[in-house]
């Protein structure tokens, strides 16, 4: 896979105290990001007790507003506030818990090993590193008497990785986040690709069962296949909808894009242009059947259908419904659904971070949209404007999972500067 060295710059402010300061304890920051490794916070179960207080143990010496809140006490979420010099409030978030891993399957030391400038271990890139890097910024901006523009609010949450609801939906609940905007730090680098999501797609998970007609399997002409039935009906889903060019909304096209331009060294512009253009509908569950001489008589699916933002998902939604009915023998058991959010990429907090990224790294950063959608969905509903950044690689959730000491550092410096970044936009 591909790496993405984010490549350490001098700043183009000499008095910009805070990044001088990560990049003069870049030590300290690799020290840092391996003890957040040496945590196994694999999720399930998730439990990140151990993490969270070695969180609090760093910043205990600092001057700064540290709260526990937790719904499930397994589950801990951190919050840490420093005052500034207006009342808007800058957000940062980065989850604690990780994807399961096989350390057969691993090189190097699942639980972090540093070698070749490189910082290995799960959740290196997603995203513990970059929980490194936020709280290293934190750092910087107190240790230089650097009184932030704006008030931070800092969310190290738990329960991301599987959508729980323990973690950012339990702070959301509460309204323990009264924040302007937010900046989370999920890795945003493909193939050396630089980039700021700002948008996410829409989506809609379906359970469809099937009803058939048991029987022999030497005699199926006597009874109904279900999962024959099952199929057809996904088939049919596909044909109807996954052909069927999307209506994007005029705002959304400038994102279209240049996430087609992101995405097509990766799997072709084709592909990435059909990616946002249509539906991309997955049949991820099919279930039925108790032997191979026997025609089953029940089946489930579940299937999941993928929309650009700005298409409307209950359109699709109830499109779909009237699909089902006309498929003999098959009905919707659940459904869930979301609406695809996104950002202005005009607007001062995306230009604030893509700005920001390519003075750090001096390279284009695209604003593109997710192919999926996730805590900044969550954020968007919620009222607050939100984007993804962080410096890293494409090796999320793959065995040896690393992210390079250099993309550590830069991405401390990015996320000190983005304050005064932002506030400069929105005066």
């Amino acid at each position: 896979m591909a790496e993405d060295t984010g490549a350490t710059r001098p700043p183009t402010d000499p008095d910009d105290a805070p990044a001088e300061y990560v990049r003069a304890h870049r030590e300290e920051l690799v020290s840092l990001a391996l003890d957040l490794l040496a945590v196994d916070t694999s999720n399930p179960p998730g439990d990140t007790r151990e993490i969270v207080a070695a969180i609090e143990r760093f910043l205990d010496p600092l001057p700064v507003e540290v709260e526990r809140f937790a719904v499930d006490p397994a589950k801990p979420n951190l919050l840490v506030r420093v005052d500034g010099a207006s009342d808007r409030t800058l957000l940062y978030n980065g989850h604690l818990d990780t994807v399961p891993f096989d350390a057969g399957a691993w090189t190097r030391d699942p639980l972090g090993e540093r070698a070749d400038g490189r910082v290995y271990g799960r959740g290196a890139t997603d995203m513990k590193g970059a929980v490194a890097s936020l709280l290293f910024a934190l750092r910087a901006v107190v240790a230089t008497d650097a009184e932030p523009p704006v008030d931070l609010l800092f969310a190290f949450v738990s329960d991301e990785e599987v959508g729980g609801d323990a973690g950012l939906p339990a702070l959301l609940d509460a309204r323990a986040l009264d924040a302007n905007a937010c900046v989370i730090g999920e890795p945003t680098c493909e193939e050396g690709r630089r980039s700021v999501t700002v948008a996410d797609r829409g989506s809609i998970w379906l359970t469809l069962e099937a009803a058939g007609e048991a029987a022999h399997g030497s005699r199926p002409m006597l009874g109904v296949n279900a999962v024959d039935r099952l199929y057809g009906a996904v088939e049919t889903i596909r044909e109807r909808f996954g052909a069927e060019r999307l209506e994007i909304d005029a705002e959304m096209e400038p994102i279209v894009e240049e996430s087609v331009e992101y995405y097509a060294p990766s799997m072709g512009e084709a592909t990435a242009r059909d990616l946002f253009r249509y539906p991309s509908i997955n049949l991820g569950v099919l279930e039925g059947g108790d032997a191979v001489n026997a025609v089953p008589g029940s089946a489930r699916a579940e299937v999941d259908v993928r929309l650009t933002a700005g298409v409307h998902t209950p359109d699709v939604l109830a499109a779909i419904r009237d699909c089902v009915a006309d498929c003999e023998g098959i009905t919707v058991a659940d459904v869930s659904w979301s609406v695809g959010t996104t950002e202005d990429p005009a607007s001062p907090l995306v230009d604030a971070v893509a700005s920001t990224a390519a003075a750090v790294t001096g390279d284009r950063v695209f604003r593109r949209s997710a192919t999926g959608g996730g805590d900044a969905k969550k954020l968007r509903n919620a009222g607050i404007s939100t984007v993804e950044f962080a410096l890293g690689t494409d090796t999320l959730h793959a065995p040896d999972e690393y992210v390079p000491v250099d993309a550590l550092v830069d991405n401390a410096v990015v996320y000190a500067r983005l304050p005064a970044a932002w506030r400069s936009r929105v005066d």
